[in-house]
């Protein structure tokens, strides 16, 4: 098994490579562009080698903000070619006057993790001290009114009035795009005569298409883009009109612990007002999170809007108080119980005992396809955040160590086969080196 500076080393690597001076790629063919959440998380792990690189990420990504605070999915390197949909199938500037001119981007969001990448950032620069503790400080308060705006676009466009959870139009704002989650809201989803020809570039960077979402759900995706443009991609008149709609959990649990981190920030730079409306948000994303654990299976469940159908499945988004934060002691204990118990990172048939994204106990499980049953390091590293943050030393520690061992082959990859620990998708993925680097050198 690799040595633990080697994998170090070669993750560093690999987000050099993968860094075109400005952004870096997401991986380096699959996604050559800048993906929102990735952006985070590649920010957290640059700090532990380049500060100045990782608070450059940040600002790259915030550039493409539309100017009613929605962070889109991706901005997108003019240089690039080669993903669809591309800018000039998302035309944003032309259907929303919200939208930049340039850079162009997606007209859809990511979860909200940047004020966590932020608070690792000032983390790492106040272990450094000195004119490198005060520079980044001095940055995030430059960026902090960014951020602020960012979370009261969610808090204003996204928060559902009854349920508290976050309103997602399309299931690519999840990040997990074909994951069980979705498939009954996505079963009434009817792409119309106007879904245009498209191509499918990602399959070409895969071994086997069966890793990547069918041609079915490209249909109902593509669709959903073409709703959203014909909607100015207005939050209104999608909650009108959109055949998609549901209050997504984990999304509201990354909502409500970067509130907080948020928060902390505004009272260091001396924002009191803004502190107390940052932690009413995650108070009350807090609270959606945990009114909506399924008392039979102790997970967390999504909302169909669209119906008022709560969505039991056996997914890692069941696992969002823990990511949440401060969730009671019984319920903190019942979800880290079940966590790493048999059915999830526990189960006899796994490569590693770490959580897939699906159950293997769940019929949906298919252990190579994308959302529906691979191991993503990122997300065992949202966990092991959200866990040491609450004081789960054992527990982050435990997952933290397996998913180093997981990476020891060095092929960083965007997932892995539950059962047989093959890599999946693409190989040398930013966001899996980024986990490497924090697990392995953020506390040296």
């Amino acid at each position: 098994m690799t040595g633990s500076l080697t994998i170090a080393a070669r993750a560093a690597y690999i987000l050099r490579d993968n860094s075109t001076g400005l952004i870096t790629k997401a991986s380096p063919s699959l996604y050559p562009h800048q993906w929102s959440w990735d952006a985070a998380f590649n920010a957290a792990g640059l700090a532990v080698v380049d500060l100045p690189r990782a608070r450059l990420e940040l600002d790259s990504l915030f550039a493409g903000q539309w100017r009613n605070g929605m962070v889109p999915h991706i901005v997108f390197d003019p240089g690039a070619t080669g993903y669809a949909p591309g800018p000039d199938q998302w035309q944003c500037a032309r259907y929303s006057d919200e939208a930049p001119i340039a850079p162009a981007t997606s007209g859809i969001c990511d979860p909200p993790v940047h004020a966590i990448a932020v608070a690792r950032i000032l983390e790492v620069a106040a272990a450094h001290g000195g004119r490198e503790a005060a520079l980044t400080l001095g940055w995030a308060a430059h960026l902090y009114p960014r951020l602020l705006a960012w979370h009261r676009f969610l808090a204003r466009d996204r928060a559902d009035k009854e349920t508290g959870l976050m309103t997602l139009f399309h299931g690519w704002e999840s990040g997990t795009d074909n994951s069980p989650r979705w498939d009954v809201p996505y079963g009434n989803v009817v792409p119309g005569a106007g879904l245009p020809v498209y191509e499918r570039p990602d399959r070409s960077h895969v071994s086997n298409a069966a890793q990547r979402p069918t041609d079915g759900e490209y249909d109902r995706y593509l669709w959903l883009l073409e709703e959203a443009k014909q909607a100015g991609y207005d939050a209104g008149m999608l909650r009108e009109n959109g055949s998609f709609q549901v209050g997504d959990a984990l999304f509201t649990a990354i909502y409500a612990a970067a509130s907080d981190l948020l928060a902390d920030l505004a009272s260091r730079i001396r924002k009191p007002d803004d502190a107390a409306e940052l932690r009413h948000y995650a108070a009350q994303a807090r609270a959606a999170v945990f009114c909506h654990v399924d008392e039979a299976s102790g997970l967390a469940v999504d909302v169909d809007f669209r119906t008022g159908q709560r969505l039991v499945t056996e997914t890692i988004a069941g696992f969002s108080p823990l990511i949440a934060g401060h969730a009671p002691q019984e319920l903190r204990r019942r979800q880290i119980d079940l966590l790493l118990g048999e059915r999830w990172a526990g189960h006899p048939a796994l490569k590693w005992p770490l959580p897939p994204s699906t159950s293997p106990c769940s019929a949906s499980f298919n252990p190579e396809c994308y959302w529906r049953g691979p191991v993503w390091p990122i997300i065992t590293w949202l966990l092991t955040w959200g866990l040491r943050r609450d004081g789960e030393e054992v527990a982050a520690d435990k997952l933290g160590a397996v998913g180093i061992a997981q990476l020891g082959d060095c092929t960083f990859a965007e997932y892995y086969n539950a059962l047989t620990g093959e890599p999946l998708g693409s190989h040398n993925q930013s966001w899996t080196a980024a986990a490497a680097l924090d697990w392995l050198l953020a506390d040296d």
